[in-house]
């Protein structure tokens, strides 16, 4: 089961955007505020990690604002504060390294030649960026776009950007690596 609630929170995650859609069309948005402190609540539990308690805190927050306004605009924030809590771990990692891309590296190559940590520092700040742009979209959803617009980008277009950068990263690391197997 602890490998299993992962997997589970993260469907929840992907998950959450077309829910609050869908389900703003049934309830008013002070009853689609439990779900959201409900995730955040079992996610914070189940990791007690720092960055999802930090999450959970504004996920609650923001769901709490939902509740005694009964105003959806704090349930379509959420995906700006995940982005922040995200950008904020990656800037950290960055002025107090290793990074976290770097991290991730050590996990199959225990000794990351130097070239390899400047990579990884560079992908790091690239990630740095792309949370910066996603969540400053997230929030212009929000804001200015209608319910389905904001679902649209934040449960869909979103991913399959990260996917993107997921899939271009690839690429370019199997180019550094073949240029440095050779040279």
């Amino acid at each position: 089961m602890k490998r299993l609630r992962p997997v589970l929170l993260g469907l929840l995650s992907l998950a959450y955007p077309p829910l609050v859609y869908l389900g703003l069309g049934h309830f008013e948005p002070r009853w689609m505020a439990l779900p959201l402190a409900a995730m955040a609540v079992v996610r914070a539990v189940a990791t007690r990690e720092k960055m999802w308690l930090a999450a959970a805190v504004g996920a609650l927050v923001l769901a709490g604002s939902s509740m005694l306004g009964n105003n959806a605009l704090p349930l379509k924030l959420y995906p700006v504060l995940v982005n922040g809590v995200l950008l904020a771990v990656f800037a950290t990692s960055l002025a107090y390294p290793p990074s976290v891309i770097e991290r991730l590296a050590r996990l199959r190559e225990k000794d990351l030649p130097p070239s390899g940590v400047a990579y990884t520092r560079r992908v790091t700040q690239v990630w740095c960026g792309f949370f910066v742009f996603n969540g400053a979209l997230a929030l212009s959803t929000a804001l200015f776009a209608s319910d389905a617009t904001w679902a649209l980008y934040n449960g869909l277009i979103a991913y399959g950007l990260m996917g993107l950068l997921f899939a271009g990263e690839w690429v370019v690391r199997q180019r550094v690596r073949a240029r440095h197997a050779h040279g």
